[in-house]
C-alpha cells in the first residue's frame, strides 16, 4: 500500500511541476527554456504508449501458454 501512495505522490508531484511550467509560459512575460521544457517534456511523456508492459507484468503474462490457448478457445485450462 505504501508504494502505491508513493507512486501517486510521485505523478502529482510530476503534474504540479508540468502545470507550474504551463502556466509560467502562459503568463510570466521572463519565462525561458526550463519552463519550456518542462512543458514539452511533460507533453512528451503523455504520447508513450502506456499499454505496453513487459510480459511478467501484465496480467497476460503471468498466465501458463495453455491457460492463453484455453482463453483462445473459449474453454478453461486444466479441464480435459
Amino acid at each position: 500500500m505504501a508504494g502505491r501512495a508513493v507512486r501517486w505522490a510521485v505523478a502529482l508531484g510530476f503534474g504540479a511541476l508540468w502545470w507550474w511550467g504551463v502556466l509560467r509560459l502562459l503568463l510570466a512575460s521572463d519565462a525561458g527554456v526550463l519552463e519550456g521544457a518542462v512543458a514539452t517534456g511533460g507533453w512528451g511523456l503523455s504520447l508513450l504508449p502506456v499499454h505496453c508492459v513487459p510480459k511478467g507484468r501484465s496480467g497476460v503474462g503471468r498466465r501458463g501458454a495453455g491457460a492463453r490457448a484455453a482463453a483462445r478457445r473459449g474453454g478453461h485450462a486444466g479441464t480435459g
